[in-house]
């Protein structure tokens, strides 16, 4: 384990595969730049042979002058290889069915026949100066002493690493270790392992299979792939380097801005729970826990990894498990002091609300803190006055913004995507002036039915200086219901950067 350990990143070909996931020339390459700058040692830019569009792709991102080595898929055939080298990329991954269940129902060619057609892949790649990398497609359920055969086969046609992947997802960790291990002691080149996450245990194969001696990692960013997807790049990587102390080239700061990026391309969601990147990776409401992470942050964190390490933000959220020690925090990042009877009756109400199923935002316990001391706390530097948005199957969505701010009226217009998109984007830029603010998590739900159903907009926005603030708002038009979420955050935001100013 004190030996490097390299990443190979296949977000961009497997990560692709995922049903419903089709990335833009531009995403992808965006994507490549942030790999690169995230420090993987392989990007699997694509499968070039599959279309002449994915063929560009793959050919801009190996002329982009990255660091890492731009890798390209290939089956064992010579016009699938040709294609990857007429990309000019620094490695090809070449790879051929070998369990008897794919050979004999897919290819339909021999043991022998495979073996002949992997050497052959093999030496053609090399004989073009590229690196290779050959993978025994179902390795975990092919026969031991053939897959043996195989790998010791293209070795010796000059083969530079051999991936072991576990195709289906089907093998538990200690057979992941086990058969690695006995790969490890069969062949003298570094081997490296993709697994897929059918049974939710991708990482935990992965990370006993370079217990057994595996030295690269094959994953994606969210973990997203064919089926259930790949093993999740992030946590591969923390538990490589806090858990076991191995050391990689990840550059672990930029995991949560990376994985923010491909969400966004993708439109696959992170759950909340999602470790290392997720909401509430970091996020505490127990009170038993926030009191602990208050007094000591890895009283209730694996104290190995903070939150700081992988680019994210502890979060004290309020709500029904809430105690003392953090609705006090709370008040006190507001700026807003009270006595302890004045504080048992913000925690008391603040629970009965929570009680009833509604989640508190900022401006729940800003308001519940104005009413038990009896007045205003700060006061609304924006005041919308109006707001429309025009949007139709022939039109850009546009929308347009007029509030007064302080004691100046402001107007602003934007496009978007949606009537939201453009809404959102119209407020951000009206008050570009005063703070600079990113929607950070946006939630939908309603809740009245019918054609009228009233929706509620929960929005989670933060500024330049990291301060986040959530709110909410309902209303029968989920556009007006954003735009007044979205201002309520904004003017706590402003409060509390006027607050902060101050000190």
């Amino acid at each position: 384990m004190n030996k490097r350990k390299t990443i190979f990143d296949t977000t961009l070909r497997d990560g692709e595969q995922t049903p419903g996931v089709s990335l833009t020339n531009e995403q992808k390459l965006k994507i490549a730049r942030q790999l690169d700058k995230l420090g993987v040692d392989v990007l699997e830019a694509g499968f070039p042979i599959s279309s002449m569009g994915e063929r560009q792709n793959v050919r801009a991102i190996a002329s982009e002058g990255l660091r890492l080595d731009v890798c390209g898929l290939a089956r064992v055939l010579p016009k699938d290889l040709d294609a990857c080298i007429d990309c000019g990329v620094d490695m090809i991954h070449t790879f051929v069915s070998t369990s008897d269940i794919q050979r004999i129902h897919t290819i339909k060619k021999s043991r022998e026949e495979v073996v002949t057609m992997a050497v052959d892949a093999v030496e053609r790649i090399k004989e073009h100066g590229v690196k290779c990398m050959f993978s025994a497609m179902d390795a975990t359920r092919t026969d031991l002493d053939y897959l043996l055969e195989i790998f010791k086969a293209v070795e010796n046609a000059g083969c530079d690493i051999i991936n072991v992947p576990d195709t289906v997802g089907v093998m538990s960790p200690s057979g992941m270790y086990t058969l690695v291990r006995n790969v490890y002691n069969g062949v003298n080149i570094p081997i490296d392992v993709h697994c897929h996450n059918d049974f939710g245990i991708a990482v935990a194969n992965s990370l006993m299979a370079v217990e057994a001696g595996a030295s690269q990692v094959q994953c994606t960013i969210n973990g997203i792939g064919e089926r259930a997807g790949n093993a999740n790049l992030a946590e591969v990587v923390m538990s490589l380097h806090s858990i076991y102390g191995a050391k990689t080239d990840i550059n672990t700061e930029y995991l949560l801005e990376t994985s923010k990026m491909v969400e966004n391309y993708t439109g696959i969601h992170i759950p909340p729970n999602t470790p290392i990147v997720g909401d509430n990776a970091f996020a505490h409401e127990s009170g038993i826990h926030t009191h602990g992470v208050l007094e000591q942050s890895d009283t209730f964190e694996p104290g190995i990894m903070t939150p700081e390490m992988v680019g994210h933000k502890r979060r004290i959220v309020i709500g029904k498990h809430a105690g003392r020690h953090a609705v006090k925090k709370s008040l006190g990042d507001m700026d807003i002091e009270t006595t302890d009877e004045q504080l048992d009756e913000i925690l008391s109400r603040v629970k009965d609300i929570a009680n009833k199923g509604k989640r508190i935002c900022d401006a729940d316990l800003h308001a519940v803190a104005s009413t038990v001391l009896g007045r205003n706390l700060g006061q609304e530097t924006i005041i919308l006055k109006e707001f429309s948005v025009m949007t139709g199957n022939l039109t850009t969505p546009t929308a347009v913004v007029r509030a007064t701010i302080g004691n100046e009226e402001a107007i602003a217009s934007n496009f978007g995507v949606g009537p939201i998109d453009a809404a959102l984007k119209a407020v951000e830029q009206m008050i570009g002036g005063y703070t600079k603010v990113k929607v950070r998590d946006f939630s939908l739900e309603a809740i009245t039915g019918g054609s009228d159903a009233l929706a509620e907009v929960t929005i989670s926005v933060e500024d330049e200086d990291g301060r986040v603030v959530s709110a909410q708002s309902a209303s029968a038009d989920i556009a007006t219901a954003s735009v007044d979420a979205l201002i309520t955050a904004i003017n706590i935001l402003l409060e509390k950067k006027k607050l902060w100013s101050m000190q």
